[in-house]
């Protein structure tokens, strides 16, 4: 028996057609067959992220603001030491302002999935 090329052809792409659609019904059917992990969303407070450690900035703009108010005051060798307790007192102040803005939390969203 002698078979002629577009019967050969024919053949071929029945047996690749059939060969996919069953590999498409495997792929499918173990798709169905695994677990979604389950995910949510968490609202998680964290502290915020501190940037100048050692408060630097806090403390030089309060030394110089209350430098500058303490220069208002007084006057002579007064005015002297009025600008230097001010400039003392306005670093301890800035000083602190900066901790107390450091210490401060932020809420974020996370992201969980729970185990399969």
């Amino acid at each position: 028996m002698r078979i002629g090329v577009p019967s050969i052809i024919v053949l071929a792409i029945t047996l690749s057609l059939g060969s996919a659609a069953n590999a498409a019904g495997q792929s499918s059917s173990s798709k169905s067959s695994t677990k979604q992990p389950h995910c949510y969303d968490v609202q998680v407070e964290r502290p915020k992220e501190v940037k100048d450690e050692h408060k630097v900035a806090g403390t030089a703009l309060g030394a110089v603001a209350g430098g500058l108010l303490g220069h208002q005051v007084g006057g002579g060798s007064g005015k002297t030491v009025a600008t230097v307790a001010g400039a003392a007192g306005g670093a301890y102040a800035g000083r602190k302002i900066q901790e107390n803005q450091q210490n401060k939390t932020e809420t974020v969203t996370e992201r969980r999935c729970d185990p399969d």
